[in-house]
């Protein structure tokens, strides 16, 4: 709760940190100022890029107390506008599965080894990094709880699997780590909310602890402010539920 004499400071910086294979990528990290110790986040950026909307929901996070930390999931990609490096992934196909879940394990463990973290490190992600940030919590042990906004493509038909993208995530769903929020429009196309349901059934079949809303009246993306898919009264509702969520499962 804010109080009008209290102290409020951030850092925000760019940063570099181990991916998959040991590789080094860039990061963006935001974190309060203060001895903490604080909770950790990794937010796993979209498919339309490691954009101004991510730099800006990774200082929300820090603004609310979290040391946060979003990699760049396409540094390997080259470097360019997040509109024109994003352009190139999509046309490829994406990043690799793989690849994905060793740069958020590692950014999970860059949060860990900082000496002001809490021990509790969560994750979130929208569109495919809501995907990413399932399947991250699936397949990397170590986070402590999950957050996927519209994540599409968790469940996959056997047409939609690629080299890339091998196995749908719903199928590791009896390996989840720790508890899962998920949001969702009903007016979505992918996932939709038949898919949404599937997954559901799927977290109930295997005693997961989890909490799904399905929003009316919104679609894919209603969080971006900065898009027509953009909802204020879900988005709004959306986020304070995000954050009820990490404090009750990172503290």
């Amino acid at each position: 709760m804010y109080q009008t004499d209290m102290y409020e400071g951030m850092l925000a910086e760019t940063v570099t940190m181990l991916g998959a294979s040991g590789d080094v990528i860039n990061a963006y990290f935001a974190r309060p100022l203060g001895p903490g110790p604080f909770p950790g986040v990794v937010l796993i950026h979209h498919l339309p890029g490691w954009d101004e909307w991510y730099r800006e929901a990774t200082r929300r996070f820090a603004h609310h107390g979290y040391s946060a930390l979003s990699p760049n999931l396409y540094f390997r990609d080259g470097h360019g506008t997040p509109e024109d490096v994003a352009a190139k992934v999509r046309a490829a196909g994406g990043e690799p599965d793989d690849q994905v879940v060793g740069d958020v394990g590692g950014a999970m463990r860059y949060l860990r080894s900082l000496p002001y973290i809490n021990g509790k490190v969560g994750v979130f992600g929208t569109c495919s990094g809501g995907r990413h940030a399932y399947l991250t919590a699936c397949r990397a042990k170590g986070f402590d709880a999950a957050v996927d906004c519209w994540g599409g493509r968790v469940v996959m038909s056997r047409e939609e699997l690629t080299p890339k993208q091998p196995v749908a995530p719903i199928d590791y769903t009896k390996d989840l780590s720790c508890p899962l929020l998920g949001l969702f429009g009903e007016e979505d196309k992918g996932p939709t909310p038949e898919q949404v349901t599937r997954h559901e059934e799927e977290l109930k079949k295997c005693g997961k602890t989890y909490e799904f809303h399905m929003y009316p009246n919104a679609g894919h993306g209603f969080f971006y402010y900065d898009r027509p898919a953009y909802r204020q009264q879900q988005a709004v509702d959306g986020w304070q539920k995000v954050f009820v969520f990490f404090q009750k499962h990172l503290g």
